[in-house]
């Protein structure tokens, strides 16, 4: 092992060592997703036809009374993009905690990026 490696190897457990659980969370939901081939969240723009991959933070249901949605915040290890299914009250398998990977093109709304309807995989639980 060169010096170099040794020192790259010191490196990441110090920093495994220090860093807060969100971080580590974040740096291996970034890797997933990288590995997975989905754009990185943070690089998603409007109009943009996109798959991003990543963990589902939350699902809401919004009942309203012309149109209920079915919400949910998918966070890449950057950034979140929610998924928005119109006319859904709920999808089976759809829960916080679950990896998925969708697909669609990107809205922003009030500052938030948005997917609506996308086309999504599912991954099996871990």
């Amino acid at each position: 092992m060169t010096t170099d490696e040794s020192r790259g190897s010191l490196r990441r457990l110090l920093y495994r060592l220090t860093a807060s659980e969100a971080e580590i969370e974040a740096q291996e939901l970034r890797r997933e997703s990288a590995e997975s081939g989905g754009t990185p969240a943070h690089q998603c723009n409007r109009g943009q036809v996109v798959s991003v991959a990543g963990r589902l933070r939350t699902v809401v249901y919004t009942p309203r009374t012309n149109l209920p949605t079915l919400e949910a915040d998918l966070y890449d290890g950057n950034d979140v993009v929610t998924l928005v299914w119109l006319g859904r009250r709920h999808i089976a398998g759809i829960e916080p905690g679950r990896h998925l990977t969708a697909r669609g093109r990107v809205a922003v709304r009030d500052d938030r990026k948005v997917i609506y309807n996308p086309y999504y995989e599912l991954e099996s639980p871990k």
